[in-house]
């Protein structure tokens, strides 16, 4: 008596990435456009930061924006395959040397700065 069901291969489907979400890292820099609905209406949102991670795992991956808005921290995560994403630009490529940065959420100003990728 197992409780394992056999998966349908037609009940499968295949995800396909986002054509307007580009290749980003920990530590970059980017603008997600992302689509937000109120009530009836929908419009833009643009939200500006830091790549603070970014997480695998098929159809849930995910990554994690982080900005300091009037003095406060605030982090938002997207989907990267959310239909919700209009389109992320990529502004500033970062030079980290770890994967999750975390540590950022206890600096502020300049102590919080991430240095620009060089190409030498």
């Amino acid at each position: 008596m197992s409780r394992l069901k056999s998966i349908d291969e037609a009940s499968v489907v295949m995800i396909e990435p986002n054509p307007d979400v580009p290749e980003i890292h920990p530590g970059d820099t980017v603008k997600v456009h992302a689509k937000v609905i109120e009530g009836t209406r929908e419009r833009i949102q643009v939200f500006q930061g830091t790549v603070i991670r970014i997480r695998s795992g098929g159809s849930d991956a995910n990554f994690t924006v982080r900005r300091i808005s009037h003095g406060v921290g605030v982090e938002r995560t997207f989907l990267f395959y959310s239909p919700r994403l209009q389109k992320v630009e990529l502004m500033r490529l970062g030079r980290v040397r770890r994967a999750r940065l975390y540590y950022l959420r206890g600096r502020s100003g300049k102590a919080a700065r991430i240095r620009e990728k060089g190409f030498s």
